[in-house]
């Protein structure tokens, strides 16, 4: 719909209300319900939020290392903009109006926003004459519990939504049919169509991919569906987790990102040349050059959690070194080349607990580094076991050696700029010294007594 033909539907069907929200830099969804005559009179100039939500990391608490805000600023709104092409209804809320917007526009330079880095590297991608297809698929636990439980029980002997290892079962879906039919059906009248929605190998967990779009469009989708599932759980007394690795004893959560580049009318998959070796371009190459060149500068973008890199180790279906190969499920990247329409690059790195607009925005812009800087594929594909090729060296193996990285990274600063880059790496170090400063479960078992 255009402006118009949405403030007819208000109009017509007498709504009062509209929600909206967006992404903060850890991919949260922070928005309001607003009258729909402060929805219309805000079109133009934008909504006043409050500057705090890129001051304070996911528990509330303030950053005291950065300064695109904060107490030395006062925490001033800043004008968040709509964007009407993402209106939808919700139809699990009396399908309520809703739509995603950033922090987009004149005013908002400094504003560290995820969707707006996002938008910046689409249009560099286009004005280079690509059009970039992508989409994430996730894995997640489900649990028997509430808010209330999780706290009454301090987050320990959960129940899962299902017992056992039940990887691709029919069985276990059709014994909680309710849920698993909400998520798709409802998922869908949200528009977020999903492509498969399946068990993977754990008590309770799902996988599902999301069909493919416009990078920014998939990145709405992904952070929407993330809140969504979150959400249709609720309804049927669940909770559901993202997190990277809940369990020391089970698989991680993956939220692999699915990529390619097409010509502007979206036709041809400018991946995939018949007769090549592999079937791949040599756009296509300089594309995943990029991305394995840039890798060890970005990956806060891809794990940006303590959490994340307890997923990433050998043997648990996630990577740990800096490799490719044809449909390699060990490697860092995989090539998918089964058919024109079909071929793509994955980036498996990333864990269900990414902010989606920053995952595809690292993905994306690395890849176009590569295609900018012609950078070519020295690295072969793994043909066997990627965890034991460490030639080009290891993901890094926690949040502090990544971010720390990424600070001091020209790299990052020419992907991302030199205000989000610092912003971003600052935010994961706050994380660390959160971390580091607890004293675990684990630390006090070990130690208490024999000490």
């Amino acid at each position: 719909m255009n402006k118009q033909q949405i403030l007819d539907y208000l109009k017509e069907n007498d709504i009062k209300h509209i929600k909206f929200a967006f992404a903060d830099i850890d991919g949260i969804l922070r928005g309001k319900v607003i009258h729909t005559q402060k929805f219309t009179d805000g079109l133009e100039q934008g909504y006043g939020f409050c500057d705090v939500v890129f001051g304070w990391d996911n528990t509330d608490n303030c950053y005291d290392n950065v300064t695109v805000t904060g107490w030395h600023t006062g925490y001033p709104d800043k004008q968040c903009r709509i964007d009407l092409s993402t209106f939808r209804t919700i139809p699990w809320q009396n399908n309520i109006p809703f739509f995603l917007g950033d922090f987009s526009g004149e005013g908002n330079e400094t504003i560290p926003c995820p969707r707006t880095l996002l938008k910046t590297i689409a249009k560099q991608c286009e004005d280079m004459g690509y059009h970039p297809e992508f989409a994430q698929e996730f894995e997640w636990f489900n649990f028997k519990e509430t808010p209330q439980s999780l706290n009454q029980k301090s987050f320990s002997n959960l129940e899962p939504l299902t017992p056992g290892m039940f990887g691709y079962s029919i069985l276990r879906p059709s014994q909680q049919s309710d849920f698993y039919f909400d998520l798709v059906n409802l998922l869908e009248q949200f528009g977020i169509p999903i492509e498969g929605l399946h068990t993977e190998t754990g008590p309770g967990v799902y996988e599902a991919a999301i069909i493919h779009d416009h990078v920014l469009a998939a990145a709405d989708k992904a952070a929407l569906f993330k809140n969504a599932v979150k959400e249709i759980a609720a309804k049927h007394g669940i909770t559901a987790t993202f997190m990277a690795k809940w369990n020391e004893a089970l698989p991680g959560c993956s939220g692999h990102v699915h990529q390619s580049l097409w010509d502007k009318d979206n036709i041809t998959n400018l991946f995939y040349q018949e007769g090549a070796e592999h079937k791949m371009s040599d756009l296509m190459k300089h594309y995943l050059a990029g991305q394995l060149y840039c890798l060890p500068h970005i990956v806060p973008m891809y794990a940006p959690t303590i959490n994340s890199y307890k997923r990433l180790v050998e043997g648990a279906w996630a990577p740990t070194t800096i490799t490719w190969g044809i449909d390699n499920r060990t490697t860092a990247f995989r090539v998918l080349n089964s058919s024109p329409a079909y071929t793509r690059l994955e980036t498996r790195i990333p864990g269900s607990d990414t902010n989606p607009y920053l995952a595809l925005a690292a993905a994306l812009a690395s890849g176009l580094y590569g295609i900018k800087h012609k950078l070519p594929l020295t690295i072969p594909p793994v043909v066997g076991n990627g965890y034991a090729d460490k030639g080009n060296g290891s993901i890094a193996g926690n949040l502090y050696e990544a971010a720390t990285t990424m600070a001091s990274s020209s790299v990052a600063k020419e992907l991302f700029g030199d205000t989000f880059t610092e912003h971003f790496s600052r935010t994961r170090l706050w994380e660390w010294r959160q971390f580091a400063k607890q004293v675990t479960d684990w630390e006090l078992k070990r130690y208490f007594e024999i000490i």
